[in-house]
């Protein structure tokens, strides 16, 4: 693996509109209220407990989310599973945002950048939101068309849910 298989690294990052040429998503959900919530919702994203909350295996650098760790993503089992590997773009851990985005590396079935950032609103009210941004890398992922989006908007919608769980994940 060298190097970003894509190169608008870091456009999840809000300072910028996401690229053209690629699928986009976002999926903002209310996950509670409070400073409580959003410490332990930040801190599940951050050490990689929601990923692995919604069935992802996980294979970090490190145990927290900062830029540069790189992470191999498992998803599903044996002959049908498939590594995604990635790096940590982008981190940030501010009084009232927590998250961070990684980006495709070679080898990824998809080549694009996806990003998890819970906000703690002035109201105290607490949000997460997935902001990807991608296209088909491999064969069989191109070969899969529309399913693909599909399965990115679930995937955003379980990792709300999970965030969302009173005891958290």
């Amino acid at each position: 693996m060298t190097g970003f298989s894509y190169p608008e690294v870091g456009a999840t990052s809000g300072d910028v509109p996401l690229p053209a040429g690629y699928r986009h998503l976002e999926h903002r959900i209310r996950l509670g209220f409070g400073r409580d919530v959003f410490t332990a919702a930040g801190e599940s994203v951050l050490t990689w407990r929601m990923h692995r909350a919604v069935g992802v295996g996980v294979v970090a650098t490190r145990d927290r989310a900062e830029p540069g760790v790189r992470v191999r993503l498992l998803l599903g089992r044996g002959r049908w599973g498939l590594v995604a590997p990635c790096e940590v773009v982008w981190a940030v851990e501010e009084p009232t945002r927590l998250g961070f985005a990684y980006g495709t590396l070679p080898g990824h079935p998809e080549r694009g950048e996806e990003a998890f950032l819970v906000e703690l609103a002035p109201d105290g009210q607490v949000f997460f939101t997935v902001t990807a941004f991608s296209r088909p890398a491999l064969r069989y992922t191109r070969a899969a068309g529309p399913l693909v989006p599909v399965f990115q908007k679930l995937y955003a919608r379980r990792c709300g849910r999970v965030l969302r769980r009173p005891a958290g994940p």
